[in-house]
């Protein structure tokens, strides 16, 4: 095995070095990521963690030998694509489909990831450099429909935190996941019905990635948003009066572009009563 030093930046040779005795890789010179193949118990584990399932459609970015996305096809009925620079891999990938009996399943294409649409995608499944996962990060966040699983073998994606990190067993492997959250900052209105009256709401959120934080009033009233949490397009929070601290409205509903909408029930010293909600942004 050769590599030729003036064409790999320092932080490839430092991923190369540490990666090369313990197993074998290929590398092009004018792809973004060497091959490093994903040792199968890693490849088992990022499928567990994005809970893959027959109706998913899995898209594996910089898919090597396509082993990830066969064992996803293999044992969970998954459909998908991936997609790789090296033709000889996309070939050595068709083929291992074939031979597994999921060609049907599943396709291979030589093209490059970041001219790859990833919209329909339900799971990614990533193995890519730092500076990769950092250039793609923009693309998962406002093309992937908010709930799709984000899957990461090895390196993060910069300051968007992970849901969930785990340790590969024996592997010295890390796993990286996340689930794509909707878009919710700014301000929002909504009238809630209830059998006294129609109230007035108007809250405003700062978003983070999938991390929240809420400020509102009721009625012109201030009132105190906590426990506020963004799962994907789920979002939930807790309204407490400023006057009267044991009073408290539980929030739970989904986002859909401009609306979210779902239900309230009273907690504390509020009536236990449920209630549906609907809140639309409100124009920039």
């Amino acid at each position: 095995m050769k590599l030729c030093m003036a064409l790999c930046p320092p932080l490839l040779l430092l991923l190369v070095t540490e990666l090369a005795a313990a197993q074998p890789f290929w590398y092009l010179k004018n792809l973004d990521s060497p091959f490093v193949p994903t040792n199968q118990a890693t490849v088992e584990a990022m499928l567990r963690v994005a809970n893959v399932g027959a109706n998913d459609y899995l898209i594996d970015l910089g898919s090597g030998d396509g082993r990830i996305l066969i064992t996803a096809a293999r044992h969970y009925g998954v459909r998908g694509l991936g997609v790789d620079l090296d033709p000889e891999l996309v070939r050595e990938s068709v083929e291992n489909a074939r031979m597994a009996g999921v060609a049907d399943r599943v396709s291979f294409q030589q093209r490059d990831l970041f001219d790859t649409r990833i919209g329909r995608a339900t799971v990614v499944t990533l193995y890519l450099l730092p500076e990769v996962n950092l250039k793609l990060r923009p693309r998962l966040l406002t093309e992937l429909r908010p709930g799709t699983r984000v899957v990461s073998h090895g390196f993060g994606l910069g300051d968007w935190n992970p849901d969930l990190k785990i340790s590969v067993r024996g592997t010295g492997s890390e796993v990286y996941f996340w689930v794509v959250p909707a878009a919710v900052a700014g301000k929002w209105t909504s009238r809630i019905m209830t059998p006294n009256a129609a109230q007035l709401l108007e809250i405003e959120f700062t978003q983070k990635f999938q991390e929240i934080e809420g400020s509102a009033r009721r009625d012109g009233k201030l009132v105190h948003v906590r426990d506020a949490r963004l799962d994907g397009d789920r979002i939930s929070f807790v309204l407490i009066d400023d006057a009267d601290h044991f009073h408290r409205q539980h929030f739970e509903g989904r986002v859909s572009g401009k609306a979210m909408e779902g239900t309230v029930r009273g907690g504390g010293a509020a009536p236990r009563t449920q209630h549906n909600w609907r809140a639309n942004r409100n124009p920039p």
